[in-house]
């Protein structure tokens, strides 16, 4: 199986801001909507949302913290998956992640055992800036199964490219977390 995660840090969508986007989703299924088109309109509105960053936490624009993610995004191969590409932005990151048809673990665990390793690390790069009892990750993480090679290659190249289309200064586009 493979797909592209999308995962964030703790409050970097207004809550408001959620809660419209899933109700778009729901809305567009119970209209009857394509599942796969509605998937992609939900996932463009919310990746522009994070793109926006209108609030919350800002971490990987430190490098070392970015670092962690990356090396820790990377471990995953020690694991099983296949990493075919991932970025890094100041908010959030994609990972297009490959998990083979005979492997014991889920897309699951790889963004739980990211969110716990990456988690506590970070917290410590941050602390002064995060109290104690403040989550570093939002719960969660937005999944979107890629059907074919035509789709992989689209969106890598979309993950690839994110940054730039972002509007992020060019040390966003050319730093080493956007892996190929």
């Amino acid at each position: 199986m493979l797909s592209l995660l999308t995962f964030r840090l703790h409050g970097t969508i207004p809550a408001a801001t959620g809660r419209e986007l899933k109700a778009s989703l729901r809305a567009a299924q119970e209209a009857g909507a394509d599942h796969r088109r509605a998937q992609k309109q939900f996932f463009a509105k919310f990746d522009a949302v994070l793109d926006r960053a209108p609030i919350g936490p800002r971490h990987f624009e430190n490098e070392k913290i970015a670092e962690v993610l990356a090396g820790e995004i990377l471990m995953l191969e020690e694991t099983g998956f296949r990493v075919h590409g991932f970025a890094i932005l100041p908010n959030h990151a994609h990972l297009v992640l490959e998990l083979p048809d005979d492997s014991p673990l889920s897309f699951a665990k790889a963004i739980d055992l990211l969110h716990l390793r990456t988690g506590t690390s970070c917290r410590r790069l941050v602390r002064p800036k995060l109290p104690s009892e403040a989550e570093f990750w939002q719960v969660g993480w937005h999944e979107y199964e890629v059907q074919d090679a035509d789709e992989f290659t689209s969106l890598l190249a979309y993950v690839r490219g994110n940054a730039r289309a972002a509007g992020l200064p060019a040390r966003f586009q050319e730093w080493p977390y956007v892996n190929e």
